[in-house]
């Protein structure tokens, strides 16, 4: 089976092979380039050393009496010189002295410091070219040791060789080796415990994550992940976060819904069994042979017929709501005229004044309208008290207020923030059984579909103000 590393070991593994590859790079680019540096200013050196060393030979040749040959005279400056490593001395030349061996492509030395004087040197190196004066370098193994040789020409066909050791300097590039695959080594163990370090921590904050989300999954909707800093965890946190919200909220409603399916249907049930118990009294007592009997049997009846014809209508113009299906037809309408004729089809005999501020036109579904302002002055005059005062307010720049006041006792405290709930009534409502309790419900379900609202207040009664923008579409709330 193929081993699969966790979340903490992959991380941990990522930085070691990242910090082992980096470290490894920077050091062979770094040796290689102190290798570089370090060889020529060795080469640098030595062919400085060499060219004065030539220059004073020559010299020392020029102005020295001619009592011994060319070849002892560069002898005897060699020897006197201190901290070479190596030295000869090759003539081609039979008047500068003894005259060096020519065997299998290679000169003999003629003169040399101790342990060069076997030392035979290639052909090539010595005769690299004709011009005078001659000069060549190249790296050889000597004795083995690795050396510089440089050859020069002190006068005609009287080379001299010398060869610098790089013992030293190769000393001093193992030693910068160690060291830097010491330093690789320290890097590598810091970056693999920060390595380690870091994938504990972010492997921390995931199951942190991972244990949030199962107490959401629970049904924890409490539950929110801390957010700590601006990386991508934190994007985690903060999306995690606003999800719960989200989810909490949207739950919270489906069981507010649930609720309120339960008691719409508990109040469906209750109110529907008032008037059908009426219809059921008054049909048994159409079989009564008194005619004042029947007559008030059927008065009863169509009554309770009537009522409940009502009740049904209210249900399924809920229902639309509650489906989306409203039908919404807006035109541009004169809403002084509209509650006018709204509150004269309201209260027929009840004396209530229109009084109009400001242009009271507004684009909206005018039988829409008339239903919000005729259920707000039946529920005033039914359950506030006269006088009625009915107000269009046509001063704001892009809405219109509609407000309906009464001079009941007004709303109670534990009642309001519920009013415009479904089948909420009051002490005072629950005395009129003819209302079913979805007036102010579908009143304010019209005012949300025009993009508007209701707001409650009391002010020496009961005061329904209705918030509809003047040209508004469909759905969008006003603020």
């Amino acid at each position: 089976m193929k081993w699969q590393p966790g979340l903490r070991a992959s991380i941990a593994l990522t930085v070691v092979l990242v910090t082992f590859v980096a470290t490894g790079v920077v050091a062979l680019v770094t040796y290689r380039l102190q290798v570089g540096a370090t060889l020529d200013r060795f080469s640098a050196s030595a062919h400085a050393s060499f060219d004065s060393d030539v220059q004073q030979a020559h010299q020392f040749t020029v102005k020295t009496p001619a009592v011994s040959s060319k070849v002892d005279q560069i002898a005897d400056y060699m020897r006197g010189r201190l901290g070479l490593s190596g030295w000869a001395v090759v003539n081609l030349k039979s008047n500068a002295g003894k005259v060096s061996e020519f065997e299998g492509g290679r000169y003999s030395s003629v003169a040399a410091s101790p342990g060069m004087e076997d030392q035979w040197w290639p052909g090539w190196l010595i005769s690299q070219n004709t011009q005078w004066p001659r000069k060549a370098t190249t790296w050889a193994e000597i004795h083995g040791d690795t050396r510089l040789v440089l050859v020069g020409e002190i006068s005609p066909d009287v080379m001299l060789v010398e060869t610098y050791t790089t013992k030293k300097l190769d000393a001093e590039l193992s030693q910068l080796r160690r060291q830097l695959v010491l330093v690789a080594i320290i890097v590598v163990l810091l970056g693999a415990g920060a390595g380690v370090l870091a994938a504990r921590r972010i492997q921390r904050r995931v199951r942190i994550a991972a244990e949030a989300a199962r107490r959401l999954g629970s049904g924890a909707l409490d539950t929110r992940l801390p957010v700590q800093g601006r990386d991508e965890l934190a994007d985690l946190a903060t999306s995690f976060n606003s999800m719960a919200q989200r989810l909490s909220e949207s739950i919270d409603q489906l069981r507010r819904k649930d609720e309120q399916q339960r008691q719409f249907v508990a109040d469906v049930a209750h109110d529907l069994r008032t008037p059908l118990a009426s219809m059921l009294a008054a049909t048994e007592s159409l079989n009564d042979p008194s005619e004042d009997d029947r007559r008030r049997s059927a008065e009863l009846l169509g009554t309770q017929v009537r009522r409940l014809s009502t009740l049904v209508e209210d249900l399924l113009e809920m229902s639309r709501f509650d489906a989306g299906a409203a039908d919404f037809r807006p035109e541009q309408l004169d809403l002084t005229a509209l509650v006018a004729d709204a509150v004269a089809l309201s209260a027929p005999e009840a004396s209530i004044t229109v009084d109009t501020t400001g242009n009271a036109t507004v684009v909206g579904d005018p039988r829409r309208l008339h239903t919000i302002v005729r259920n707000l002055v039946t529920n005033a005059l039914r359950h506030g008290g006269e006088p009625v005062t009915v107000t269009v307010d046509g001063t704001g720049p892009g809405w219109v207020r509609v407000i309906v006041a009464d001079s009941g006792p007004g709303l109670a405290e534990d009642l309001a923030p519920y009013v415009f709930d479904r089948f909420v009534r009051g002490d005072r409502a629950r005395q009129h059984t003819e209302g079913s309790g979805l007036g102010l419900a579908i009143a304010y379900e019209n005012a949300v579909l025009h993009g508007g609202r209701i707001d409650v207040s009391n002010a020496g009664g009961a005061v329904f103000t209705l918030i509809i923008p003047r040209g508004r579409s469909s759905g969008e709330l006003v603020e």
